[in-house]
């Protein structure tokens, strides 16, 4: 008798070490990348999670000597360095370059899902205090070389987005989007800000970057502001004025939701002479190794993109209830798929920059790369050409090597910017960088950025 239950014990024990191997086991990947990327990309059967996949470069930061790897005909050199995690870049029309130095404001999850927070984030170099403040660089001359650097805004709260309208300044806190008051050439503000309007940053505030754009005429703001969850776990009450693009009027400071259902919208533009906004746009996670695919919309005054009862234009998310079936056919499908899990976060439309072919008509997309992937995915920076005003084709790669031979991480780039000769500037919130990146065969020289005056 006990020799049977000792037995069946063992067997229990057996059985339970099965089942968590099944649980937790990774997802690997099925389909090639590059099937993944383009219009249509290829989609296969959501393979739903309880346990994520956890796969993210261990951070190993660049060497004095050690840069990512350009494309063909181009050459990067260090901008700047010495950062605290820099982030979104913003360029002002006497060729400053400012940097927001910025991260998460603290977090409050709890349980499994803080713990795995947690344990990524410190994985990832992103565990650190947010400096909370803007940094302006000035390259005097456009030698590639900045030779003064000085603290621009301080004391702000996980600042990302910011923007300048004639002589006021705007950022956006995690919080709320604020105005500061401006003069040509000022190396700081010193001013109090004012907020204007307030934003959702209920805890615990996954996806706390607030990103801005302005619409051609000055007239409204556009705040990217993402979800607080992966598919509203956390109750569709916490969403309210999340994973959407806002449209913020300037003259009457009223907001309305521009176009919803994109569950983590970052790089935002407008697509040069034109009124058509553009977003990168991360999806969820636990799906797969192959789903689902981040993407570049044009974001459509009055669109839904489907997060989080749907995905790429109607696809059913089982595990969101109650579901949402009457919605699919209104729903609008991304233009262009970035790739599942790349993680894809600074855009910037070609007119900025002086690259050259084949990066002279499209946008630059940084993917600051997987963590719930096999194998890694992004970790790079992209360049999506355009035809007549859309997205074509497959992406050309521009900056690389983030990834070391061993696995780790040198480097992450996170938003993109460019200075006043039109070379390409990237952030690198894990090098604590910024690259600057232009054609080897033209001589440096200063001169306005594309777009821009002096």
């Amino acid at each position: 008798m006990l020799k049977h239950v000792r037995n069946l014990a063992i067997l229990v024990i057996l059985l339970a070490i099965v089942v968590i191997f099944w649980v937790t086991r990774p997802d690997e990947a099925t389909v090639p990348m590059d099937k993944m990327v383009g219009v249509d990309p290829v989609l296969v059967d959501p393979r739903p999670q309880m346990v994520p996949t956890v796969d993210i470069a261990d951070v190993s930061r660049w060497s004095a000597d050690e840069k990512p790897v350009p494309a063909q005909g181009l050459v990067v050199e260090r901008f700047a360095d010495g950062l605290d995690h820099p982030r979104n870049l913003y360029t002002l029309p006497n060729g400053d370059i400012l940097v927001a130095e910025s991260n998460s404001p603290p977090r409050e999850n709890g349980g499994i899902q803080g713990w795995v927070m947690k344990h990524l984030m410190g994985k990832a170099g992103a565990d650190t205090t947010s400096a909370n403040r803007i940094t302006l660089l000035r390259d005097s001359n456009g030698d590639g070389t900045v030779d003064l650097r000085s603290t621009f805004l301080k004391g702000l709260n996980s600042p990302f987005g910011m923007a300048l309208i004639g002589n006021v300044f705007y950022v956006a806190n995690t919080d709320a989007l604020l105005a500061f008051p401006y003069k040509e050439g000022a190396t700081e503000i010193t001013e109090k800000g004012r907020s204007i309007y307030a934003l959702n940053a209920k805890a615990p505030n996954n996806h706390w970057t607030r990103n801005l754009a302005v619409s051609p005429d000055q007239t409204k703001i556009y705040i990217a502001v993402g979800s607080n969850s992966n598919v509203g776990e956390n109750g569709l009450e916490t969403e309210k004025g999340r994973a959407m693009v806002i449209e913020y009027d300037i003259a009457t400071g009223k907001g309305i939701p521009y176009a919803v259902g994109m569950r983590n919208p970052v790089g935002l533009a407008f697509y040069p002479g034109s009124n058509t906004l553009w977003a990168t746009v991360n999806e969820r996670d636990m799906l797969g190794s192959d789903l689902v695919p981040d993407y570049l919309a044009e974001v459509e005054f009055g669109a839904d993109y489907g997060w989080p009862w749907h995905y790429w234009g109607g696809y059913i998310d089982p595990r969101v209830e109650p579901g949402r079936p009457e919605k699919r056919q209104y729903e609008r499908r991304p233009d262009y798929s970035l790739g599942p899990h790349v993680a894809p976060l600074g855009m910037l439309f070609a007119d900025r920059t002086r690259l050259g072919a084949p990066f002279d008509n499209g946008a630059f997309v940084a993917r600051h790369g997987s963590w719930n992937r096999e194998p890694l995915s992004g970790y790079d920076v992209i360049f999506v050409p355009f035809r007549n005003g859309r997205p074509t084709g497959k992406p050309v790669n521009v900056l690389g090597a983030f990834v070391d031979k061993e696995g780790n991480a040198q480097g992450r780039p996170a938003m993109l910017g460019a200075d006043r000769t039109g070379a390409l500037l990237v952030s690198d919130d894990v090098g604590n960088v910024i690259w600057r990146v232009r054609p080897a065969d033209r001589a440096q020289a200063g001169g306005t950025t594309p777009g821009e005056t002096r």
